[in-house]
């Protein structure tokens, strides 16, 4: 019999890869919030399934917009991008006006960072969450 905590019947950890999936995100509204995404990212429009609308990104992962009933938490999305993409992107957040910082607290407005020998910038979406983009992962230089 298993002990509680033991995977070992279930799971063949020397060979299995993890990865993420799929999120879902909260929103006020989730055909504004995909809109956003899908616009400012240059992806293709969001997809419904169920009572959501999943946006496909570069790495097989899906963020599953979701209406949320009442006021969520403000939760933190970083995308590693290219330099080419962080141009494109970085452009569009400047032609809408749209607000960005060079910090997750919105100390550091209309700037971006360089931290870990690359690029990275803060906005948020319409219903609050913090969006980052940066061309380097930043466990590199920890």
């Amino acid at each position: 019999m298993a002990r509680r905590g033991d995977h070992s019947c279930c799971y063949a950890a020397d060979t299995m890869s993890i990865k993420l999936n799929h999120t879902i995100v909260y929103s006020a509204d989730k055909q504004a919030a995909a809109t956003f995404l899908t616009d400012l990212f240059g992806l293709p429009d969001a997809v419904p399934w169920g009572p959501f609308l999943t946006v496909e990104v570069g790495n097989e992962v899906t963020l599953d917009f979701y209406d949320g009933e009442g006021a969520g938490s403000p939760q933190h999305y970083a995308f590693l991008v290219g330099e080419d993409e962080f141009d494109q992107i970085f452009g569009r957040i400047t032609e809408r006006g749209t607000p960005h910082w060079a910090d997750p607290g919105h100390r550091v407005p209309g700037e971006i960072n360089t931290h870990a020998g690359g690029r990275g910038v803060y906005f948020d979406d319409p219903s609050g969450h913090i969006l980052e983009i940066i061309t380097r992962p930043y466990g590199e230089s920890r």
